[in-house]
C-alpha cells in the first residue's frame, strides 16, 4: 500500500494562508485537505471562487483534492477508522520535536487557528502532538511556513 497524507486545517482564518498551504500541499503530494469551521474554501457553495486562494495556490487548489467539514470530529472519527494516524501540529507540553518523528503508513497533519492554534478538544482526539522548535523570540511560525516546513520534514 502507497503511503497517503492528508492536511485538516481547523479554522484557519486567512484565504492567503489557505492558499500558500495548498501550494505547499500539491508540492509534497498530499491526498486531500479537509477544511473545518470558518477556514476558507477555493470554492464557495454558489460556485464562486476564491480570487485571495486562488492568487497564492497559483493552481494547487484545482489539483488538490479538498472538502470543507463544518465541524472536526466527524473528520478524525473516519481517519482513525481507516487506519491513519492523527497528528497535531502545535506546541504543547507533550508535543515532539517534528524531527524526531518517524511516522510510517498513512497520517494527516492537523493544522489550527493562526493565533489561537488547536484547541485541547482537538488536541486530546489526535494521535499524536508535534511542533516545530523556535529558537528566537517568537513563539510561532505562520501557519502556511509551518506547514511546509512539518510537512517537508515529516513526508
Amino acid at each position: 500500500m502507497k503511503r497517503k497524507v492528508f492536511l485538516i486545517l481547523y479554522n484557519i482564518r486567512s484565504a492567503y494562508n489557505v492558499g500558500a498551504i495548498f501550494r505547499t500541499a500539491d508540492a509534497v503530494g498530499i491526498v486531500k485537505i479537509f477544511l473545518i469551521g470558518v477556514t476558507p474554501c477555493p470554492v464557495d457553495r454558489f460556485g464562486r471562487v476564491n480570487s485571495r486562494i486562488a492568487k497564492t495556490a497559483l493552481g494547487a487548489e484545482k489539483s488538490v483534492s479538498w472538502t470543507y467539514h463544518k465541524t472536526i470530529a466527524s473528520i478524525l472519527v473516519k481517519l482513525k477508522k481507516a487506519g491513519l494516524k492523527t497528528v497535531a501540529l502545535e506546541q504543547t507540553d507533550h508535543s515532539v520535536d517534528y524531527r524526531k518523528l518517524k511516522l510510517k503508513g498513512s497520517w494527516a497533519l492537523v493544522l489550527g487557528e493562526e493565533t489561537k492554534g488547536l484547541p485541547t478538544s482537538v488536541l486530546n482526539k489526535c494521535d499524536l502532538i508535534t511542533e516545530i522548535p523556535m529558537r528566537g523570540k517568537k513563539e510561532s511560525l505562520n501557519v502556511s511556513v509551518a506547514a511546509g516546513v512539518a510537512l517537508f520534514g515529516l513526508i
